[in-house]
C-alpha cells in the first residue's frame, strides 16, 4: 500500500467495511476505496448536523430547568425541592447505564438520539400537564441518558484519534453554549417581558389552559425538542459495525460492570474518568447553586440569575476553542493542575458582591473549565472506545459521572434542608474540587514512574489514528 496505508479490518462475521487511513492524510473506504475527499465532507456534514442536533437538545434541557424551578417556587413548594432537581435528572444515568451504551451500540446512533428526544418531548409535556415538576424531570433526565452514549460514541466513530481533540472542543464548546443559553432562555420565557407575550397567543375558541409563564415557557421547549428530533433523522450512518444487544439483564449487568473496571484499571483512563467525574460532579450543581448565590449575595431573582449565568459563555467556549487548538491528545494529562485552580476560584465567588465583579470572574472560571473539562473528555473516550466500544465506554463514563452528580445534589438538597447557605455549599464544593484534582495529580505522576512502560505504550496509541 503506498505511503505507509493502513487499514483496520472488522473480525469475521461483522459486517463488511474497512477503516483505511494514511499517516500524513486519513480516510474512510468502503470495500477497499480510499476517497478521501467524499469521506471527509461526508464526516464534516456528519459532526455538524451532530453538533446542531446536540445544541437544540441540550438547549432545550437547560430551559426546562429554569422553567422547573420557577414551578417550584410558584407552587410554593419546600426548599430543598430545587437542589433535587439535578440528582433527580442523573438518575437514569445511574439506574440505566448497564444498558443504554449497548442500546447505542445496538442500532444506528442517529435512531437512537431521535428515540431519546422523543422521550425528553415526553417528560416535558408531563410537566405541562401537572405531572410534578421532579418526576417530570427524572423522564426528561431518562432520554438524556439513552442520548448520551449515542452522542459522544459516535465521535469516535467519525473521527481518527488526532481530531478527537478538536472534535470534542467544538462538541463540548456548543454544549457548555447550549447550557448557559438554555439557563438564559428559560429566564427570558419565564420573565417579565417574554411571559405576557407568549401567554397573550391563544388560539381561537381553544382554551389551551395556558395560564401562567413556567407553562407557556414549556410549549416553547416543547418545540425546540421537536426541532432536535428532527435534525437527528438527518444524522448519517457511519461505516462502523452494529453490537447486537444479547444475553438476559443480569449478563448485561456483569458486562456493564466488567467494563467499569476495566476503565478505571487503565492507567489512563483512570486519570481521565476521575477527573471528569468530578468536575461533572461538582458543576452539574452548580448550575442550581448559582441561583441560590444570585439570590443571597445579589438579591436576584430566576430571571436575573440565568441572565448572569449567560455570561459563562464566553469563557468556557474560549477555553474549550484553545484546548482544541493547543493540546494534543497525548498531551492531555498536562491540564490536571488547572484543577485545583479552579476549585480555589470556585471559593472566590462568595467574596462577590456586585455583577461588575461577578461578570468577569466568572468568565474566567468558565475557561479554566472548558480548557481542563475537553482534553479529558477526549483522552477518556479515547481510552473507553480501544477497550470496550463508543457506546459501552460513554455509558461508563456517564454511569460515573451522574452517580457524582446524585450523590453531590442528594449531599447539597440536605445541607439546604439543614437550613445551611449556598455560599457554605460553594466552599465546600470549591474545597472538594481542589483537594481532589491534587490527589488525581499525584496519582498521575505515581502511574508514569511505577507505570512507565504502560504509561508510555498507551501514549503510543493515542498518537496514531485508526490504532487499537
Amino acid at each position: 500500500m503506498g505511503h505507509g496505508l493502513r487499514c483496520i479490518v472488522p473480525a469475521r462475521g461483522q459486517a463488511s467495511w474497512r477503516l483505511c487511513f494514511d499517516p500524513r492524510d486519513w480516510s474512510v473506504g468502503e470495500g477497499g476505496s480510499t476517497a478521501a475527499p467524499d469521506a471527509r465532507d461526508a464526516m464534516k456534514k456528519g459532526f455538524s448536523t451532530i453538533m446542531s442536533a446536540q445544541f437544540f437538545s441540550s438547549l432545550a434541557d437547560n430551559a426546562l430547568l429554569v422553567a422547573a424551578v420557577e414551578l417550584l417556587l410558584e407552587s410554593q413548594a419546600p426548599q430543598w425541592q430545587t437542589p433535587a432537581l439535578a440528582p433527580m435528572f442523573a438518575l437514569f444515568y445511574v439506574v440505566l447505564a448497564p444498558f443504554v451504551g449497548a442500546f447505542a451500540d445496538s442500532i444506528p446512533k442517529g435512531r437512537v438520539m431521535f428515540v431519546s428526544n422523543g422521550i425528553k418531548i415526553v417528560g416535558c409535556l408531563m410537566m405541562l400537564f401537572g405531572t410534578h415538576p421532579l418526576l417530570a424531570y427524572a423522564v426528561v433526565g431518562l432520554g438524556a441518558a439513552t442520548y448520551s452514549p449515542a452522542k459522544y460514541g459516535i465521535l469516535t466513530e467519525l473521527l481518527p484519534p488526532s481530531q478527537l481533540v478538536k472534535g470534542n472542543g467544538w462538541i463540548e464548546g456548543l454544549t457548555v453554549a447550549s447550557i448557559i443559553l438554555g439557563i438564559l432562555l428559560g429566564g427570558q420565557l419565564v420573565g417579565p417581558r417574554l411571559a405576557p407575550l407568549l401567554l397573550g397567543l391563544d388560539l381561537p375558541l381553544i382554551d389551551t389552559g395556558i395560564d401562567t409563564p413556567p407553562e407557556a415557557a414549556i410549549v416553547v421547549i416543547a418545540v425546540v425538542y421537536l426541532i432536535a428530533a428532527v435534525i437527528n433523522l438527518y444524522i448519517p450512518r457511519t461505516s462502523a459495525p452494529l453490537i447486537p444487544m444479547t444475553g438476559s439483564v443480569s449478563s448485561m449487568v456483569r458486562d456493564f460492570a466488567v467494563c467499569n473496571a476495566r476503565l478505571w484499571a487503565d492507567k489512563l483512563g483512570q486519570i481521565t474518568l476521575a477527573t471528569t467525574t468530578l468536575l461533572w460532579g461538582i458543576f452539574g450543581n452548580l448550575r442550581l447553586i448559582v441561583f441560590a448565590w444570585a439570590a443571597a449575595a445579589l438579591g436576584y431573582g430566576t430571571t436575573q440569575a440565568s441572565n448572569l449565568a449567560g455570561v459563562v459563555i464566553i469563557g468556557s467556549v474560549v477555553g474549550a476553542v484553545a484546548a482544541s487548538v493547543t493540546t494534543k491528545l497525548d498531551r492531555a494529562t498536562n491540564v490536571l493542575r488547572l484543577g485545583i485552580v479552579v476549585g480555589f476560584l470556585m471559593i472566590g465567588l462568595n467574596v462577590i458582591s456586585s455583577a461588575w465583579m461577578a461578570a468577569p470572574f466568572l468568565i474566567v472560571l468558565g475557561a479554566l473549565c472548558g480548557f481542563l473539562i475537553v482534553p479529558m473528555n477526549a483522552l477518556l473516550q479515547h481510552r473507553g472506545h480501544n477497550l470496550m466500544g463508543a457506546g459501552r465506554s460513554i455509558a461508563v463514563q456517564n454511569f460515573n459521572e451522574q452517580a457524582c452528580i446524585l450523590g453531590l445534589g442528594a449531599f447539597y438538597a440536605g445541607m439546604t434542608r439543614l437550613g445551611l447557605s449556598a455560599f457554605v455549599a460553594i466552599a465546600v464544593f470549591g474545597l472538594m474540587v481542589a483537594g481532589t484534582m491534587e490527589l488525581i495529580r499525584r496519582w498521575h505522576l505515581h502511574n508514569t514512574v511505577v507505570h512507565r512502560d504502560e504509561i508510555e505504550r498507551l501514549l503510543a496509541i493515542a498518537r496514531i489514528d485508526g490504532g487499537h
